[in-house]
């Protein structure tokens, strides 16, 4: 799970179009959805996310969202597996599925001319799914299949230890993906009863982004999603945060050892998220000035690449960072981390630092969201966010109005060297 959030947590950082009109839209089913209008090329990109995802499942049932959602596409109200593909690929349609630890996700794009019929193959996949035993069984030995490689990947087995380090007993502790024994034993009854938890109206979130008006856009959702159920299963709570301070090492034979590394987060919508946002790009951004990266690797040639990252989860905030390195390095590395650590705390960050920073955040700002498919892409995990409306036009002051008091302050609140943990997967030497 961890692993896979590195990648959603640089949407922290994507960028949108300056000129960018967000509407919002109420089917007249009530139905909410957030629409930016482009009627240039003739195709609309349509993003949906049910709230909820792995999180919902109990111990034993690990893995069946996922299950649930890569069978989805295996066949729909009359048409099989077989029937389903060349219906979508006769229409040119792009409809995919996919399911983390906190929401079930549905991405489409549809040229105009096809909109109904898209449409209308998405709904059957989403209102009436067939889950046929031999889908779900063909399914059950691709997953089966990709866990038995996970047991062989140090990043997985590192993030798969972070989580069950940090998270106890919470459904965050375990892989989306399920555990071999939990995945064979899943029926095709628990992948029915999974899309009834999991497939409902009052955990979408929708965002659409191209060639149609509100007024479509209201009529498309109603016919989409007015036969899913109302409610679904109700949602865990916050996940405890047990991550214990310290070093643990997992015994595995490779010349190079995966280092996962991190300790409590802060909040979204906290007001001192922005200083963290510019704290985190200062010492572990993307870019090769970031602290981490000239001191680690540059300076000493530990590694080759190193980040750090704010992840926020529905039910946890977490600030993590990854690395890799040679075994008789990794002590050294380890260490080095934690200087800079505690030197952030110390001695804050430079106006020089501040200013690049500052610049590099706003200036990038208007350069990602460049397709339909990306704008509804960021508009709905907004949502999920819980950010507001006008979050575009507003970001890149929040970030300008931080001050060097902020920082300092933030830093000492955040940034705790001692309450780091280290994940090490390999043989390093000297631990």
């Amino acid at each position: 799970m961890i692993r896979a959030l590195f990648t959603a947590a640089l949407l922290l950082a994507a960028p949108v179009r300056a000129e960018i009109s967000i509407q919002e839209v109420t089917s007249p089913g009530g139905i909410k959805a957030w629409l930016v209008e482009d009627h240039n090329i003739p195709f609309t990109a349509l993003e949906l996310q049910f709230k909820g995802g792995s999180s919902l499942e109990v111990p034993d049932k690990r893995g069946v969202i996922n299950l649930m959602t890569a069978t989805l596409e295996e066949g729909a109200g009359d048409m099989d597996s077989k029937a389903f593909a060349e219906a979508r690929d006769a229409l040119a349609a792009g409809i995919h599925f996919d399911s983390g630890a906190d929401s079930v996700g549905v991405s489409a794009k549809f040229l105009t001319e096809n909109r109904d019929q898209a449409v209308e193959l998405m709904r059957s996949a989403l209102v009436d799914p067939r889950f046929d035993q031999d889908a779900v069984d063909r399914v059950r030995e691709q997953v089966l299949s990709n866990l038995r490689a996970n047991e062989k990947d140090p990043g997985t087995i590192a993030s798969e230890k972070f989580d069950a380090l940090a998270f106890g007993d919470h459904p965050y502790a375990t892989t989306a993906d399920g555990t071999i024994e939990t995945v064979t034993k899943l029926t095709r009854d628990d992948v029915v009863a999974a899309h009834k938890a999991a497939i409902a109206r009052d955990r979408v979130f929708v965002a659409a982004s191209g060639d149609i008006t509100a007024e479509e856009l209201g009529k498309l959702l109603d016919r989409l999603l007015g036969d899913l159920p109302a409610t679904g299963a109700p949602q865990p709570g916050a996940a405890p945060w047990l991550l214990p301070p310290g070093v643990t090492v997992v015994d595995f034979p490779t010349p190079q050892s995966t280092v996962f590394f991190g300790e409590a987060g802060i909040p979204r919508d906290d007001p001192d998220f922005f200083p963290a946002f510019i704290l985190n790009e200062v010492i572990g951004g993307g870019r090769f000035t970031a602290r981490l990266m000239t001191e680690v690797r540059e300076k000493r040639g530990l590694t080759y690449g190193i980040g750090t990252y704010l992840v926020n989860m529905e039910h946890a905030d977490m600030l993590l960072g990854q690395f890799s390195a040679s075994n008789d390095k990794v002590a050294e590395a380890i260490k080095v981390v934690q200087e800079e650590w505690g030197r952030l705390v110390k001695d804050g960050v430079t106006p020089e630092e501040m200013e690049a920073t500052k610049t590099y955040l706003t200036g990038s700002y208007p350069l990602r969201f460049d397709g339909n498919g990306p704008i509804a892409s960021i508009l709905v995990g907004m949502q999920m966010d819980g950010m507001p409306i006008d979050y575009v036009t507003t970001r890149n002051a929040k970030i300008e109005a931080v001050t060097m008091e902020d920082i300092k302050r933030v830093a000492a609140r955040l940034f705790k060297p001692e309450a780091l943990q280290f994940v090490v997967v390999g043989q390093p030497e000297g631990m």
